[in-house]
C-alpha cells in the first residue's frame, strides 16, 4: 500500500509580527517578513482497505481508533487539527468516508512560536492532497489551511504561518482585506544567508504558551482602538520594511536594531507578550553583546532570537547556558511543503 509523506519547514518571524490578523490587516494592511528554518512538521498518510480510521500524533502519545465516519468531532479529545482537515477534505473533495492511517509529528514542541500549528495542519492537508491528487496551487492550499484554522477550528491567529510552511525561503508578505495575500520571495544572496545563520541565534525558552488567548487579546484591543496599541502595530508594519532593505542591501548590521525597535513595539500590543522571566533571558543577551532580539510568534513563551555582531555569539550562548537556556541549532531552507510517496 503507498504511503503518502509530507513535511512542511517551521519559520521564524524576523520583522512585521502581528500585522497578519484581523482586523488590523484588514482595515490597514499588514506586511511580514520571515524564513523557513530546518525544522518540520510532518505527515504520513497510508490508505486501508478496511473503514477503520487511524490517527497517531506519534510525538505526543495521542491516538483515535474509529470506524470511518463523515465527521471528527474536534471539540473531544486531543487531535484537533488533524480532524480538521479530514472533516474539510470529506465535505469538499472525497464525498465518502474512507479507511486510513495517518500519522504525525513535529521537531518542537506546540506553542513553541514558530508556527507549529499553521504548519503541522499544513503538512497534513498535503499528504491528503497528495492521496487525493487535489488541483490545488500554492496560494490555494494556503488559504485552505487558513480557513480551516482559522473559520472551521476557529483557533485565533494570524495569516502569515501557513503561507511560510507552504511557500518556504524568506519572503516579504502583504496581507489585506478580503484575505489577499501577497507572497513576494526575497532573493538573498547566499552570504547573507550564511551571515544570518552565523549571527541570529535561535533559543528555547523552556516554556510554551496558547497563542490564541494573546491574539485575542490583540484583536480586542484593535477593535476597541486603543490607540496605544494600534501606533504600535503601524511602526511593527514599518519594521517589516525596514528589514526586507537591511536584508536586501547586505545591511546586516542594522537587524539587531530592527529587532530591538520592533521587540519594544509588541510589547505594546497586548498584555501576556512578555514576562519577568522573558525578560531576564533578554536582559542576559544583550548584556552579553547581542544588539537586539524578539520572542518569536504571539509572544508569552516559546522560541526567542537574538542578533549578535561580531563574534559575540560565543558569549550570549555561554551567558544563555549559565541561567539554564539553550540555543537551537538550525538553518534557513527555502523547500516549503514537500510531499513523496514511499
Amino acid at each position: 500500500m503507498t504511503t503518502y509523506r509530507s513535511k512542511a519547514p517551521l519559520r521564524i518571524g524576523l520583522a512585521g509580527g502581528g500585522t497578519d490578523v484581523s482586523p488590523f490587516s484588514d482595515l490597514y494592511g499588514g506586511a511580514i517578513l520571515n524564513a523557513t528554518i530546518s525544522l518540520y512538521a510532518y505527515a504520513s498518510l497510508t490508505p486501508r482497505d478496511d473503514d477503520k480510521i487511524v490517527i497517531h500524533a506519534i510525538d505526543r502519545g495521542e491516538r483515535l481508533e474509529c470506524s470511518a465516519t463523515d465527521f471528527l468531532d474536534p471539540s473531544e479529545g486531543p487531535l484537533k487539527l488533524q480532524k480538521g482537515v479530514y472533516n474539510r477534505i470529506v465535505q469538499d473533495y472525497l464525498h465518502r468516508p474512507h479507511g486510513f492511517e495517518l500519522i504525525t509529528s513535529i521537531d518542537v514542541s506546540a506553542g513553541s512560536g514558530l508556527g507549529t500549528s499553521s504548519t503541522l495542519l499544513t503538512a497534513i492537508l498535503g499528504a491528503f492532497s497528495a492521496w487525493l491528487r487535489l488541483p490545488l496551487g500554492e496560494y490555494d492550499l494556503a488559504q485552505l489551511a487558513y480557513d480551516i484554522e482559522r473559520v472551521d477550528l476557529k483557533m485565533a491567529g494570524g495569516k502569515q504561518d501557513q503561507y511560510a510552511a507552504i511557500f518556504g525561503g524568506v519572503n516579504f508578505m502583504e496581507f489585506y482585506a478580503g484575505n489577499r495575500v501577497v507572497v513576494n520571495p526575497l532573493r538573498i544572496r547566499e552570504e547573507i544567508i550564511e551571515a544570518l545563520n552565523f549571527h541570529l541565534l535561535l533559543l528555547y525558552t523552556q516554556t510554551t504558551r496558547e497563542s490564541a488567548n494573546i491574539i485575542e487579546r490583540q484583536q480586542k484591543n484593535i477593535e476597541g482602538e486603543d490607540q496605544a496599541a494600534l501606533e504600535a502595530t503601524r511602526q511593527l508594519k514599518a519594521q517589516a520594511y525596514e528589514m526586507k532593505e537591511a536584508l536586501l542591501k547586505n545591511e546586516i548590521n542594522n537587524i539587531g536594531e530592527i529587532l530591538r525597535f520592533g521587540w519594544e513595539q509588541k510589547r505594546q500590543i497586548a498584555n501576556g507578550i512578555t514576562n519577568p522571566f522573558i525578560d531576564g533571558i533578554y536582559e542576559t543577551a544583550v548584556n552579553a553583546g547581542a544588539s537586539g532580539g524578539k520572542i518569536s510568534g504571539a509572544g508569552g513563551g516559546g522560541y526567542m532570537i537574538f542578533f549578535c555582531p561580531g563574534n559575540c555569539r560565543f558569549q550570549v550562548i555561554d551567558a544563555l547556558r549559565e541561567i539554564g537556556v539553550h540555543v537551537q541549532p538550525y538553518t534557513f531552507v527555502n523547500k516549503g511543503l514537500y510531499t513523496w510517496t514511499s
